[in-house]
């Protein structure tokens, strides 16, 4: 099984490569992905990057639901169809976590709705637009593909890091950490 890597890794660091040809060594790359996924419990993953299997390529997967199928986004490009503003003013923010971020928490504003063009497994290029909870795990993906893990993005925002703990009942609970 492949695992999910952990920070402080240097590929999570990275800018992540474009993949050159979508050939037998990239779907198995891809399938590996998926299965690294679908197993992640506690959280539930539902996306991730290949620099969080140690692959620094550009290459993420969305599943944003437990019936949603998954999606495959090789080289993606994103284009923002909204600024993320002040919670009064429509802003969207959310209690982020990641699968190389175990048990940390942290309130990220992001834009709502984004266009993206990407290709498929098949190699198919595609366009389309996404809003809501999509676009939230998009832009959590690109960042990975970018180098870039959340809490940078709680930091730069100004927002609140939490820990996740089990309390005696075996229930979760959030405590903040002093930056």
């Amino acid at each position: 099984m492949t695992e999910i890597i952990k920070a402080p890794k240097a590929v999570l660091a990275q800018k992540a490569k474009p993949v050159k040809k979508i050939d037998l060594s990239i779907l198995n790359l891809i399938e590996q992905m998926k299965k690294a996924l679908l197993a992640a419990h506690d959280p539930i993953g539902v996306g991730l990057a290949a620099p969080q299997i140690g692959k620094s390529l550009q290459i993420f997967l969305t599943k944003p639901s437990p019936k949603s199928s998954i999606q495959v986004f090789i080289n993606p490009k994103v284009k923002l169809l909204n600024k993320a503003v002040k919670k009064q003013d429509g802003k969207d923010i959310k209690l982020e976590g990641c699968l190389s971020l175990p048990s940390i928490w942290g309130e990220v504003c992001r834009p709502t709705s984004l266009s993206i063009t990407y290709f498929d497994e098949n190699g198919i290029k595609k366009t389309k637009k996404v809003s809501g909870f999509l676009a939230t795990i998009i832009q959590h993906e690109m960042d990975h593909l970018n180098g870039v893990l959340f809490p940078k993005r709680v930091l730069e925002q100004k927002g609140a890091l939490y820990k996740s703990k089990k309390d005696e009942k075996g229930e979760e609970y959030f405590d903040e950490i002093k930056i």
